[in-house]
């Protein structure tokens, strides 16, 4: 996503609870709470709405019913092309990031499902927090990786919100000089969990000598399957509904050899064409970029608030359902 991204809003990001978290962090399984080894009390780990556990109490004949695999939001367990994706992007605190940093995030999720109703003309909406949650920095930080991480606690609250709201939450990752898998595997306490996903944004993903917001950065088809691939296992792993992985693409250069990306039923990957301005000029970029579509790529459209308005109106759900190859993922900035 291509912003400009002042020294204020870097800040109120690293404010909000940016950190270095472990790759290698545990999770509490979905649906149980997890309690402190020291006390006992509960550590508020996310969860989501399952069949009891069994109670401890004297042995039954009766066998346990066998627990419901876990939904998506509304149920169902699959994605595409069942649904109509329709979100807001944002990081906690900044406004140069999108709607969904500023505010309360449950009047966002209203004006979201608002936004929803004019998308749903043949599928039903599944709304969207697109939760920055690695930005790339200007400056090469303790770890010389140009990034930063948002903290779990952050994360656990938009989390929360999403799940009132009955959205999915979508991890959006800028890797700076890092690389996408490990960003990813950072989040797996999370990606274990049934409504999360992921959105990869490879023109923040520069190479040795570049600094982010200075240069477009690039990546392939290769390094996509690669985040493909582990999220399809964590499927398999943890009986989870179909995950989504969004990769955002301003240009042309920014991702290469798509044909790479293979087709699992385990994840929907969809393109999210990233063109700014006036009406003209982004369905143009949309035309480039959805020209050779490969097969296992849904396409999806990014509207900018204001960087858009600034060459004119701002395209309308109908304008926008209009384009041919018709978008599964809407997203507002």
């Amino acid at each position: 996503m291509r912003r400009t991204v002042t020294a204020a809003a870097l800040l109120a990001f690293a404010a909000a609870g940016c950190s270095s978290i472990s790759p290698s962090a545990t999770a509490t399984p979905t649906g149980v709470a997890a309690t402190s080894p020291a006390t006992g009390a509960s550590t508020d780990q996310p969860t989501v709405t399952g069949s009891p556990l069994p109670t401890e109490t004297s042995p039954s004949t009766t066998p346990s019913p066998t627990p419901s695999p876990p939904e998506l939001p509304g149920g169902g367990r699959r994605v595409l092309p069942q649904h109509r994706l329709v979100g807001f992007a944002g990081a906690p605190s900044s406004e140069a990031f999108g709607r969904l940093g500023i505010g309360d995030l449950d009047d966002r999720a209203r004006q979201i499902k608002r936004l929803g109703r004019d998308y749903d003309d043949d599928r039903d909406v599944l709304p969207v927090f697109e939760l920055i949650t690695v930005v790339a920095l200007a400056d090469a930080g303790s770890e010389g990786l140009y990034r930063s991480r948002l903290g779990d606690d952050e994360v656990r609250k938009y989390l929360a919100a999403a799940r009132r709201a009955g959205a999915l939450l979508l991890l959006n990752i800028q890797p700076g000089l890092s690389e996408f898998l490990p960003e990813v595997r950072a989040y797996e306490r999370w990606l274990r969990e049934p409504d999360v996903g992921v959105a990869l944004d490879p023109e923040w993903a520069v190479e040795p000598g570049e600094v982010p917001g200075q240069t477009y950065g690039t990546t392939t088809g290769a390094e996509l399957d690669r985040v493909s691939a582990y999220l399809a296992k964590l499927v398999r792993q943890h009986d989870l509904p179909q995950k989504v992985m969004v990769f955002h693409q301003v240009a042309a250069s920014v991702v290469t050899q798509e044909g790479a990306i293979q087709r699992r039923p385990e994840v929907a990957v969809i393109k999210s064409v990233d063109g700014i301005g006036s009406r003209a000029l982004k369905v143009a970029t949309w035309r480039v970029l959805t020209r050779d579509l490969p097969p296992p790529v849904h396409a999806g459209f990014k509207l900018f608030f204001e960087e858009d308005a600034r060459s004119g109106d701002l395209m309308t759900p109908q304008q926008v359902l209009a384009l041919r190859p018709k978008p599964e993922y809407v997203l507002y900035e």
